[in-house]
């Protein structure tokens, strides 16, 4: 029994000496500390909404739908033709919605946005390793505006180059 003590006592003590001596560096006036971020944003090489995704597309959607349009359906076979082009290529699709609605609703309706993008670039023969998909929901707005016109930017599925 007194083993098992002493074993405990010493195991405690370290792990304290441990805690302690990892908020003891001294943080210099000038450095300027920097947000985590997520894995996957350290490693964006690029998106479709900013435009540096080496000429990958944004698509969007119709209110209340993860449907595919005519229009949506161009870009994404452009996009396709992209990937095609350059095998090493991974990205992620981020569906989005608008800011009507309640969190856990556009959560669901931004993956199926996602998920139907992806499903459509897999049907046109990109593997389906080099596409992984993202809900925001309503939490990244491209136009922060309530107009239909603001709304309707916001229905999209964005896609982020994570790997060359």
């Amino acid at each position: 029994m007194n083993l098992r003590h002493g074993v405990l006592g010493i195991t405690t003590a370290l792990v304290l000496s441990f805690l302690a001596g990892c908020g003891s560096k001294e943080k210099k006036s000038d450095e300027i500390a920097t947000p985590i971020a997520p894995a996957v944003e350290e490693q964006t090489l690029g998106d479709s909404d900013s435009g540096q995704a080496l000429g990958l597309q944004t698509v969007t959607y119709p209110y209340d739908s993860y449907t595919l349009e005519p229009e949506a359906k161009s870009r994404l076979k452009a996009n396709a033709e992209i990937l095609k082009d350059k095998p090493s290529l991974r990205i992620q699709v981020e569906g989005h919605c608008d800011s009507r609605g309640g969190i856990q609703y556009n959560i669901a309706l931004g993956e199926k946005r996602a998920n139907a993008a992806k499903k459509f670039l897999v049907d046109l023969a990109i593997s389906a390793d080099r596409v992984t998909t993202i809900s925001y929901g309503k939490e990244r707005l491209l136009d922060p505006g309530m107009s239909e016109e603001a709304h309707a930017k916001n229905r999209r599925a964005n896609f982020v180059i994570t790997q060359r």
